[in-house]
């Protein structure tokens, strides 16, 4: 259990925001050492998004546990040149600076190879490393707006973005597996590679089923809120209590069992109005009128309770307290504790249990935590350390 899947991998990060931040923690969870270049003094500005959690940014503490935070100020000479020194033995480089801010300041994949031809690059950006949206800024909802997703979420009224920041997690998620399919390349090749992440492709890839609904000029699918645009009843319904609970139905199977034991009324699965699912979704409001007649008279635990006696896909409609106090995870143990500078804090273990490794959960970094540390792995004496605290670089 002590040897995980990155052990020994070094990773150097020029990351802000979500991103890049989810992406490197990913690879910190596997064991890697994950080295955080910030700004001195302020650090990565999602550090200030808020202070929700024991004073610290809600954000920030989700994607930078298990690193090292080292503050370089890289416009200044001695700060680029302790940051290329330590990319000459790093495994990975990720960064998601503004478009072309690295290669200004020499970090591009022909200058690095030639120090370190094993190093693989990493860049994550809105749009990609060329094409005529390069150098367009690029936030998560304006991605969601570039990539349609806007365009199928919300209701008919009001197109909605998602309640957290999608584009960045694709973004992240694909930057992080590109860059294990890319260590896995370099033990075949022996080299490096670079590896060019967009958000607008990552979230694009996600829009693939409206897409497609959308092909050859066809109609895409409606907002429909939480319902679903095509199956019906499909989506949140209320219970007599006040509360909603979510169901799903998948084919006529299940629609004979809702009607016969969830509504408890077996000539509905009859009628010639509802017997098929473009039947149903067609007369969505007459349908709705009927279960709900039914509905309004049982509690939502009632409600849930004869849907699995139904054997009907359901859920209840969770806010943040019922997640955190959900069953389902802690049943499985899902739970444990990281350090912060201000204290221990509850953490989600990553997805997926593997039964030959933990995961590594260790602290949250305050701004610059490893800066001396880091510097005189480099071989930086104390006396450079103090002149480049004095000017600022670091």
């Amino acid at each position: 259990m002590s040897i995980r899947p990155l052990d020994g991998i070094t990773v150097v990060s020029l990351e802000h925001a979500i991103a890049a931040p989810f992406c490197t923690r990913q690879l910190a969870d596997l064991g890697a050492r994950v080295i955080k270049v910030e700004r001195p003094g302020s650090g990565d500005f999602a550090r200030a998004y808020d202070k929700q959690v024991k004073d610290l940014s809600s954000h920030f503490v989700w994607v930078n546990r298990s690193k090292e935070s080292l503050t370089l100020d890289l416009k200044q000479p001695a700060a680029l040149a302790a940051l290329k020194t330590l990319l000459k033995t790093a495994d990975v480089l990720v960064q998601n600076l503004a478009p072309g801010a690295a290669a200004r300041m020499g970090l591009t994949a022909e200058l690095l190879h030639q120090e370190n031809p094993q190093l693989i690059l990493c860049d994550i950006s809105g749009y990609g490393n060329n094409g005529p949206y390069r150098d367009k800024k690029a936030y998560d909802l304006l991605i969601q707006s570039e990539a349609g997703f806007l365009s199928v979420t919300g209701t008919p009224e009001t197109p909605s973005k998602a309640g957290n920041s999608i584009a960045d997690i694709a973004a992240g998620m694909y930057a992080y597996t590109n860059i294990l399919a890319a260590l896995l390349q370099r033990g075949k090749t022996g080299k490096g590679s670079v590896i060019d992440v967009s958000m607008l492709e990552s979230l694009g890839e996600w829009m693939s089923f409206p897409l497609y609904y959308a092909y050859d000029g066809a109609d895409a699918p409606s907002r429909n809120g939480a319902s679903h645009a095509t199956i019906y009843p499909y989506g949140p319904f209320k219970a007599g209590d006040g509360k909603t609970v979510m169901l799903g139905l998948q084919n006529e199977r299940e629609w004979v069992q809702f009607c016969e034991i969830a509504l408890e009324n077996p000539d509905l699965a009859k009628d010639e109005r509802f017997d098929k699912n473009f039947k149903r979704n067609e007369k969505r409001s007459e349908l709705l009128e009927i279960i709900n007649a039914c509905f309004s008279k049982l509690t939502s635990e009632q409600l849930i309770a004869r849907l699995e006696k139904a054997q009907i896909a359901n859920a209840h409609l969770n806010d943040m307290a019922g997640l955190w106090k959900h069953e389902q995870l802690k049943a499985r143990n899902r739970w444990t504790e990281v350090d912060t500078p201000n204290g221990r804090i509850p953490a989600l273990l990553p997805p997926g249990l593997n039964d030959s490794y933990a995961y590594r959960m260790d602290p949250i970094p305050a701004v610059g935590q490893h800066t001396d540390s880091i510097l005189r792995e480099l071989g930086i004496t104390d006396a450079e350390i103090i002149s480049m605290r004095s000017s600022g670089a670091v």
